[in-house]
C-alpha cells in the first residue's frame, strides 16, 4: 500500500487530498516534525531533504507535493495523457507551488503579485469551473489548495475576485478536501 509521509498542517495535506479524489488507497505516517522525525536517518532514506511530504510506492520514493501529485495522475489517473496534457498538467502544478504560493504567502511579494496572480485566474473562473475546463483534475488540487489556504491562514480581502472567491467555495466544499486539508491535518 502505498505510504504518505507528512507532520501535522504540512502540504501532505495536498497529497492526501488528491489520493482522496482518486480513491487510491494509502497509509498516512505521521511524522512529529517538533521532535524532529523528519531528521532521522530512517526518513532521511526515503528524503535526504529532510521535508515533507514524501511517499513511497513499492519500489519508488519521491518527495516533493508537486512531483507526487503529477507521477499520483500519471499512475492511477483515468485515462492516459498525451504529453501535451501532461505538460499543460504540469504548468499548472509547478505555477501552483512556484508562482501562487510565493506570491501570496510571501508578505513582501503579495501586494505586487496578488493582482498579477489573481486577477488572471479570476477571468478562467468567470468562463469555467475548473483550471482546465469543465472537469476537476490535479491542477485543481495543485491550485485550488494554494487559494483555499488564504482564508484559512491569511484573511486577504477577495472582494475583488469574486470568481476565484467563488472557486475556492467549491473546492473547499469538496468532499476529499474536508477528509484532508478541511480536516486541518
Amino acid at each position: 500500500m502505498l505510504k504518505l509521509y507528512g507532520g501535522a498542517f504540512s502540504r501532505a495535506s495536498i497529497v492526501k487530498w488528491y489520493l482522496e479524489e482518486i480513491e487510491v488507497p494509502y497509509e498516512f505516517v505521521l511524522l512529529d516534525m517538533q521532535a524532529g522525525e523528519h531528521r532521522q536517518p530512517e526518513y532521511l532514506k526515503i528524503n535526504p531533504i529532510g521535508k515533507v511530504p514524501a511517499i513511497v510506492d513499492g519500489d519508488l520514493q519521491l518527495w516533493e507535493s508537486g512531483a507526487i501529485l503529477l507521477y499520483l495522475r500519471d499512475k492511477y489517473g483515468k485515462a492516459p495523457l498525451s504529453a501535451e496534457e501532461r505538460g499543460i498538467l504540469a504548468q499548472w502544478v509547478v505555477f501552483a507551488n512556484a508562482t501562487l504560493g510565493p506570491g501570496i504567502f510571501v508578505e513582501a511579494n503579495r501586494e505586487k503579485e496578488m493582482p498579477r496572480l489573481l486577477t488572471p485566474l479570476n477571468e478562467i473562473f468567470e468562463r469555467q469551473p475548473f483550471l482546465l475546463g469543465n472537469e476537476f483534475s490535479v491542477a485543481d488540487v495543485a491550485v485550488g489548495s494554494i487559494l483555499a489556504y488564504i482564508p484559512i491562514m491569511l484573511k486577504l480581502d477577495l472582494g475583488d475576485y469574486p470568481a476565484v472567491v467563488n472557486y475556492i467555495k467549491q473546492m473547499t466544499e469538496r468532499p476529499a478536501f474536508q477528509k484532508s486539508i478541511g480536516g486541518r491535518s
